[in-house]
């Protein structure tokens, strides 16, 4: 008889009231929820990334606005939340 394992796994996106989403799975975490996880997470990171070198253009623009670099900051803080989350939930995972 085999062993029951049961994986669990943070998602890259939260509840509408901003609640931890798990994904808790008896296989290797390798289904179809995991595939959109794994794209999301992708898409999440490539947004990071092209909102860094906006950030790098505009910060580098004296003619920025205080409303501009307001709206800059608000977004690259919520790219470094998905990032951090990204990070943690594949460290989670490398650790296993």
């Amino acid at each position: 008889m085999s062993e029951h394992h049961t994986t669990t796994r943070l998602l890259p996106w939260t509840t509408p009231g901003g609640k931890t989403c798990f994904l808790v799975s008896d296989d290797r975490g390798e289904g179809g929820l995991s595939r959109v996880a794994d794209r999301i997470e992708a898409v999440q990171l490539d947004m990071a990334d092209g909102l860094l070198g906006h950030a790098a253009d505009m910060l580098g623009d004296n003619k920025a606005t205080e409303p501009e670099l307001r709206f800059l900051g608000r977004q690259l803080s919520a790219a470094l939340r998905d990032v951090h989350r990204v990070a943690e939930s594949r460290g989670a995972r490398l650790s296993r």
